[in-house]
């Protein structure tokens, strides 16, 4: 089984790379399930259902997110009614929505999809260490094919996870910081791995928006509207293989398609 992941997807921008190259590469690579993670689908900051149906349109099959999960209040709908939509599992009980789904197709073993967020130099929720751990243990008893998104800002965080979940669940891969990393790579127990996805977007900017704003806040240390930029606009993300019986990963390929 093969499955693409998504790193974040920031405005229009990011939703039309997602609609031009997710046909190309699921050709190309035949892949079974597509995952993104959509918290910047929306302007930049948040997404709203007209965001997600385009995205699901494009052909992805499962939604993630993150910290900018509120940023739009048309999220609560998503988070209601949306069963391909995943919001990260470490929210306080009680929180709308699932944090994690797994997904069936015919001739296609079952996927596994969980979302969480760190909590080192970001807002805390609860400790997602215990929580996706035992969230992983529940789906293994349903697919042995379980993918984590974890967005979070610091690497140590990231790669703790990944090692914590090395041989218990097929992929673990980081997004939030919007910049792909080169460490792609297989833990011993059979966990991919990938520190961060990077980001679906224009690449021609400061993670996404434009630039001069940016340098302007940095100089000068005043608010300034961050717009999304619009140039070089590039999928960024993962394409890992796994073994059908077992969950075990048997490859991890960077993906960074300009449109």
């Amino acid at each position: 089984m093969k499955f693409l992941f998504i790193g974040d997807i920031v405005g229009k921008p990011g939703r039309t790379a997602v609609n031009v190259i997710v046909p190309q590469l699921r050709a190309q690579h035949q892949l079974d399930y597509v995952v993104a993670n959509g918290e910047n689908a929306c302007h930049g900051s948040g997404i709203t259902k007209t965001q997600a149906d385009e995205i699901y349109d494009a052909g992805v099959d499962v939604i993630t997110c993150g910290d900018h999960l509120w940023r739009q209040r048309d999220v609560i709908w998503l988070l209601t009614n949306e069963k391909r939509f995943v919001r990260p599992i470490n929210y306080p009980s009680g929180t709308p929505g699932q944090e994690s789904v797994v997904v069936q197709k015919e001739g296609v073993p079952a996927f596994a999809v969980v979302n969480a967020q760190g909590r080192t130099f970001m807002t805390e929720l609860d400790n997602p260490f215990p929580m996706v751990e035992k969230e992983v243990a529940a789906l293994k008893e349903k697919t042995p094919i379980v993918f984590l998104d974890f967005h979070a800002e610091a690497t140590s965080e990231k790669i703790a996870m990944g090692r914590m979940l090395d041989g218990e669940v097929s992929a673990v891969i980081g997004t939030h910081t919007h910049v792909q990393t080169a460490d792609d790579q297989i833990f011993p127990g059979g966990t991919a791995f990938l520190c961060d996805a990077g980001f679906t977007g224009a690449h021609e900017s400061v993670i996404g928006r434009e630039i001069e704003p940016v340098i302007k806040r940095f100089k000068t240390c005043q608010p300034q509207k961050f717009d999304v930029a619009s140039k070089k606009v590039t999928l960024q993300g993962a394409i890992v293989e796994v073994d059908d019986e077992t969950g075990k990963a048997i490859s991890i390929l960077r993906v960074s398609e300009e449109v």
